[in-house]
């Protein structure tokens, strides 16, 4: 209630033309505010860091790093070679025994591992002893430490006493680094009954008269090298193959090499008889003594080959084999020029022998596929399909000479049977098919694929096969043991071949002529077309032709149709059908009867008043 004064104090200030707020100093009414106001302690310590506002932050040098242990001792890893006794009570020749192992303490995480260096054949299982982990000191939670080891000193672990006798050049530096007096090394104890077995026994062995020694300084990488053949012709399969015979002068050795040539067919094996020292005369041996032997000693052998053995133009016989030289280097004519005084040298001419001619035995014709393609099978294991005549099978290509051929059989059944045959002019094979007759208890169809049919007496040597030459009316044929005559023949043949008449024999063209020439249909003189009556049948084959003719426009027709429909109305299979109910069959299968020479036929087919013989009547509609 005393206050008399109520405004607030201004926040808003300018400085340089810049407007900028600031903390208010008093409150409404004048009074003074401490909430915005800085202490006396901080105010106490801005008048301490007054360079420091005005400077900026004094900087300080970077405090040293920490390394930990792992980093800094990674890789760092103390060597101690000790060993321990180990009892053997149930041996009569070792009461105890000396192992020897290596201890290694890893300083980045104070963990050891003791192991045993593998000795070969010992028996014993050696190796991993104690795997790297912190090995315990005591019962009292306490682990060994690297200050814990040093040199001639016993160390316990897992109730093995291992005594440390030495340490690498890496530990002792360390240790004494540390401020630790490593002790000086001892001697490493060795096993006694090890020692005993690598004493090596005596040998007496007798000086030589020879000195072997003046002989290898004398003649060392001096080799003599001779040329050989070895004719092996009189075995199976065998033949004369060339090797170098090496004999080495330092040690009297010797070593005999293949040749191989390019695509000779042989394994890749460079020697035949190692590096070694030859017998050329073995002692007289006992039948009880055994024949093969692993070594040869000199007990057995009464003389060795030398290099006086070998010479050019003889032959020589190594471990079984006879070898003969024919030729040697430069360097063998010299040293036996030298040594032995020997100066022919005349290299021998190898001749090779003619291989054998051996005559191919061609077996007979098994009587399976086509005798071209069976033939090939030998000649070789794997068999090409025989060589074709392109241009022939591109010219006749689609080119097809048809017979009518009768079976000639004594039995009466078979000789009612038809066949087409099919003569193809592109590869010279013919095809029998046998059309299907219903109710005559013989299946048709196709009688005999397409194949090459060989003439009677024809062999395997000098083939011979039906040609369109050989197909004429009348002739018999021969196919595989059934015999075929022909009776008549496709227009096309004879047009084919009047067309390519000197390809063909005259009397073949002559007899097609003749076969064909009654059934040229020859027009009337007068202005008729329709023939005259008669029944003769060669005046029903004219008429026939006709009819034909003219029920060409008529493409409603269907031939086979009209077969079956005649034959299933004839129930007794006669042949004959009553003139009514054969007009009703006409119109049903819209066959024009109102023609005139269809009603001609239809008179020509007539068999009393009302019966008519419908087989003639189908013969203008072929099927």
């Amino acid at each position: 209630p005393q206050k008399t004064c109520f405004h607030r104090s201004q926040t808003l200030g300018y400085k340089n033309g810049y407007a900028f707020s600031r903390l208010p100093t008093v409150g409404s009414g004048g009074e003074r505010l401490y909430v915005n106001q800085l202490s006396q302690a901080e105010l106490d310590e801005l008048s301490s860091k007054r360079p420091t506002l005005t400077y900026g932050q004094v900087k300080r040098a970077p405090s040293s790093g920490f390394i930990p242990a792992h980093v800094a001792f990674d890789k760092k890893i103390l060597k101690f070679d000790a060993y321990f006794q180990e009892d053997v009570p149930l041996s009569a020749e070792e009461h105890y025994r000396i192992r020897q192992v290596c201890i290694y303490y890893y300083l980045e995480d104070d963990s050891m591992y003791v192991i045993e260096p593998v000795v070969q054949n010992s028996g014993i299982p050696q190796g991993k002893h104690i795997r790297r982990h912190r090995v315990p000191k005591n019962d009292h939670g306490e682990h060994y430490h690297w200050k814990d080891l040093n040199r001639g000193i016993n160390i316990t672990m897992y109730g093995r006493t291992y005594r440390i006798v030495d340490c690498d050049r890496f530990t002792q530096e360390f240790l004494e680094s540390q401020g630790i007096e490593v002790n000086p090394p001892e001697k490493m104890a060795f096993d006694p009954y090890t020692e005993l077995r690598q004493m090596p026994a005596r040998k007496y062995i007798t000086p030589s008269d020879f000195d072997q020694l003046k002989q290898f300084l004398t003649y060392d990488k001096q080799v003599l090298r001779f040329y050989a053949m070895w004719d092996d012709t009189n075995s199976i399969f065998g033949e004369n193959r060339p090797y170098i015979i090496h004999y080495y002068l330092a040690d009297d050795t010797v070593e005999v090499r293949e040749i191989h040539k390019q695509n000779d067919g042989r394994d890749p094996f460079p020697v035949l008889i190692r590096r070694q020292r030859l017998p050329k005369t073995f002692v007289d041996k006992q039948k009880t003594f055994p024949t093969c032997v692993m070594e040869i000693s000199d007990q057995e052998v009464l003389e060795w080959y030398t290099a006086k053995d070998f010479a050019v133009g003889k032959s020589t016989t190594l471990l079984g084999r006879n070898f003969f030289i024919y030729d040697c280097d430069e360097f063998t004519r010299n040293f036996y020029r030298d040594k032995f005084g020997i100066t022919d040298f005349q290299p021998v001419e190898i001749k090779k022998k003619p291989p054998e001619e051996v005559q191919q035995i061609i077996p007979p014709y098994n009587g399976f596929g086509i005798l071209e393609d069976t033939l090939q099978n030998c000649f070789s294991l794997f068999p090409k399909p025989p060589r074709k005549d392109v241009i022939k099978m591109l010219e006749n290509d689609n080119k097809v000479l048809r017979y009518q051929v009768a079976l000639e059989s004594p039995n009466p059944e078979d000789r009612k049977r038809h066949f087409i045959l099919s003569y193809f002019l592109s590869n010279d094979m013919i095809s029998i098919y046998e059309p299907p007759v219903r109710n005559s208890g013989i299946i048709g169809g196709k009688y005999l694929r397409k194949t090459r049919v060989a003439k009677p007496g024809s062999t395997t040597e000098n083939a011979t096969y039906y040609g369109p030459s050989d197909l004429t009316i009348g002739s018999t044929i021969e196919v595989f043991g059934h015999r075929f005559v022909i009776t008549d023949a496709d227009e096309y043949v004879l047009n084919y071949m009047e067309s390519n008449a000197g390809s063909f024999p005259v009397a073949t063209l002559q007899s097609l002529r003749d076969h064909f020439h009654p059934k040229q249909v020859v027009k009337e003189p007068d202005n008729s077309d329709i023939p005259k009556l008669g029944t003769s049948k060669q005046e029903l084959d004219e008429l026939i032709v006709r009819v034909q003719e003219e029920l060409k426009p008529h493409k409603h027709l269907n031939n086979k149709n009209i077969w079956e429909a005649f034959l299933q109305c004839d129930k007794d299979g006669s042949g004959i059908l009553d003139k009514a109910k054969f007009l009703s069959l006409c119109d049903s299968l819209s066959v024009p009867t109102n023609t005139t020479l269809l009603n001609k036929l239809i008179d020509q087919c007539s068999c009393g008043e009302n019966q008519i013989n419908y087989c003639d009547f189908l013969k203008a509609f072929p099927s």
